[in-house]
């Protein structure tokens, strides 16, 4: 029953840690004083069932990604977007309301609902990247031998200070943006609008 219990916190405060600006999971918003140690196994669980996704930070984008994650930070994702947007009460129309309503929540339901296209076209869960408090990326994919850097906007409003401190650092071949704008590859970025998620790999296949 213990456990039981520890899960339910764990996958109840979902909402809390993806409508944070920094969406590192952090164990204070499960319960005040909680520890790594005492829900290390309702989250393994949770990963296990396939009820959340954990994306592991890491701090260099090497090959393979694996020999780079940083054990110590992770952000945890619902498995499903209609999920997410049912434990946020928000109505179906959410998506379609814009601004009013993503502002508050900071991209959360954008970043889920992009994960969950990311997960199915590379068959991996992503990575995400950071630089001490400087600059983080929403995700690090890797196809073939490129890793490749995503950023993830949920309007119009695409500056991203973030992005460019990884392409000065690491001169990718190719970046992603996705956003409300339309399709467009320039100068090494591309821009897929959210509704075009779906066709991520068939597009770098033709850049790269």
């Amino acid at each position: 029953m213990e456990n039981i219990a520890k899960i339910t916190m764990v996958f109840n405060s979902l909402p809390g840690q993806l409508a944070r600006e920094n969406k590192k999971f952090v164990y204070q918003l499960v319960r005040n004083g909680a520890r790594a140690k005492e829900y290390e196994d309702a989250i393994q669980w949770l990963i296990g069932s396939g009820l959340v996704y954990q994306v592991k930070r890491i701090t260099k984008p090497g090959i393979p990604l694996t020999a780079y994650d940083d054990l110590s930070a992770f952000k945890l994702f619902s498995l499903d977007v209609g999920l997410l947007r049912r434990m946020l009460r928000l109505s179906s129309f959410a998506y379609a309301e814009g601004n009013r309503l993503f502002t508050e929540f900071k991209g959360a339901i954008t970043e889920n609902y992009i994960l969950q296209s990311l997960v199915t076209q590379f068959k991996d869960i992503p990575y995400y990247w950071s630089s001490g408090n400087t600059a983080e990326l929403d995700f690090i994919v890797q196809y073939k031998n490129e890793i490749i850097p995503i950023e993830v906007k949920y309007d119009e409003n695409v500056k991203s200070r973030s992005l460019t401190i990884y392409n000065q650092k690491y001169q990718p071949k190719i970046r992603i943006r996705y956003s409300l704008k339309n399709l467009q590859f320039k100068d090494g970025l591309l821009n897929i609008p959210h509704f075009m998620s779906d066709y991520t790999t068939d597009l770098i296949k033709k850049l790269l």
